[in-house]
């Protein structure tokens, strides 16, 4: 199995070193080359299995030779034994025809678990066999950067540092990273947005001689492990609906295009997806592009559902590639176009493509507080604002076809959004019942690239 640049301009790597370099050297982000299919009869041969059998199965075709069978059963056996549901991912009835898929019990109670511990584990197992040290940096529109904490804290092979927007996370998120007391996890309060941080982290990797001697690596999305891990539970709940028999379709609140970039490249593998909609917040960019063909950044508007409050979506580069026949240098282009203008035009036969694949809606604040309420009072279900927005979107395309939708994050990491909507605060788990009378460890810094590299270096000589 190899992997190539979106942008056609860095060389074809292993599954091992495109985890462990994270973005191409060319700026692009790396896919595989080939994408293995699964037949009608090995999807439904993962009918009643354990997740991590599924997982086994799914992911094992994307790994060539990096890691022996044996060896990744028990890195994924680590990475979800610390969930707290034995299904892993369950699914939930809300309504007719209309499921909820739980993501939230893992250690940080949000769906970036299931690629984070697991990616954790596959760091420290190659690093380990190499003898080699990374330092992984990261930007978190909320979630991904105490996932990330979680699973890299105390590991021998790895300094993490994690980049998020002053004042623009919820406490809970802040608190799961500011409260980390391993000495090789570093919590960084950027000014600005996610947007700024998650540039500033490109910065870095395009800065070829911090990135060499730093080893840096990358664990957003932008690195395919993250994504690949996520494929998992398209195929577990859709065989538990019916699939291969019965096609599935599927609504993800999504910010930065990963989550759903997933559930294409299950459709893609063979798993039955009739639709994959996206459902956006008021930072609505990719609803926008998907209905009229403009991709064109906006200023990020404060929200209650904050992990979604991005404008410039990584991951739908990897949709791109594909929508434009996998031409690098086209691609290359958009992103020029992007970073120099703020926003690309997407042609008439590329256009056409993604439509082929996604559909799209939006929620805004006032209809996203009103599902969380109408969700609790009908459905019994208390949503997060995230999960609300995705059921909320997914009401304009019931039907016969079973709609799954992500539910992304438990609701106590946003009780104030929930308690506003339903008069109900919902409690954290009792193992982090003290998680607000935590000591925090948090650096301030500027949204400038030179400052973080400096700050950085400083870290790693201490």
């Amino acid at each position: 199995m190899r992997y190539i640049s979106t942008r056609g301009r860095a060389p074809e790597l292993s599954f091992e070193d495109t985890m462990l370099t994270g973005l191409a050297r060319d700026g692009g982000l790396y896919v595989p080359a080939e994408l293995p299919r699964m037949t009608e009869a090995e999807i439904a041969a993962l009918a009643g299995v354990s997740y991590e059998e599924a997982a086994f199965r799914v992911m094992r075709p994307f790994l060539g030779d990096a890691f022996a069978d044996d060896e990744f059963r028990g890195i994924i056996a680590r990475a979800y034994a610390g969930f707290g549901h034995a299904a892993r991912a369950p699914l939930k009835q809300l309504q007719d025809n209309h499921f909820l898929l739980e993501l939230f019990h893992g250690p940080t109670l949000a769906f970036k678990d299931f690629a984070m511990q697991l990616i954790g584990q596959l760091f420290q197992a190659a690093l380990a066999r190499r003898g080699e040290r990374v330092t992984i940096v990261g930007a978190t529109s909320g979630d991904t950067g105490s996932a990330a904490m979680e699973a890299f804290r105390g590991l021998d092979n790895v300094n993490v540092f994690i980049l998020f927007p002053h004042g623009r996370v919820s406490e809970v998120q802040r608190r799961q990273m500011t409260t980390v007391t391993e000495a090789n996890a570093h919590a960084l309060a950027i000014s600005g947005t996610f947007d700024d941080a998650q540039a500033r982290l490109k910065d870095m990797f395009n800065d070829f001689d911090f990135r060499d001697e730093v080893r840096l690596a990358g664990v957003n999305s932008i690195n395919f492990a993250r994504v690949l891990a996520q494929v998992v539970y398209y195929f577990t709940s859709a065989v538990a609906l019916g699939a291969p028999h019965r096609a599935v379709s599927f609504c993800v609140p999504t910010g930065n295009f990963g989550d759903i970039f997933a559930g294409y490249l299950a459709k893609r593998m063979g798993l039955p997806i009739e639709r994959l909609v996206v459902a956006t917040n008021q930072n609505d960019i990719l609803h926008r592009a998907l209905a009229s063909g403009d991709y064109e950044t906006r200023e990020v508007a404060p929200s209650i559902s904050p992990s979604m409050d991005i404008q410039v979506s990584s991951n739908f580069e990897r949709a791109l590639f594909d929508a434009y026949g996998r031409d690098g240098a086209a691609v290359a282009q958009l992103m020029d176009e992007l970073k120099s203008g703020g926003g690309f035009h997407i042609s008439q036969g590329a256009l056409q493509a993604l439509r082929g694949d996604f559909a799209s809606g939006r929620a805004s604040e006032a209809e996203t507080a009103a599902m969380i309420a109408r969700a609790r009072a009908e459905m019994g279900e208390l949503l997060c604002p995230h999960s609300a927005v995705g059921v909320h979107v997914a009401q304009d395309f019931l039907g016969a076809t079973p709609m799954v939708t992500l539910a992304t994050a438990h609701p106590a990491k946003f009780p104030d959004a929930v308690e506003a909507a339903t008069g109900i605060r919902p409690p954290l788990p009792p193992r982090m019942a003290d998680l607000m009378q935590r000591p925090e460890r948090v650096t301030r810094v500027g949204n400038d690239l030179t400052e973080l590299e400096t700050l950085i270096r400083k870290a790693l000589a201490a």
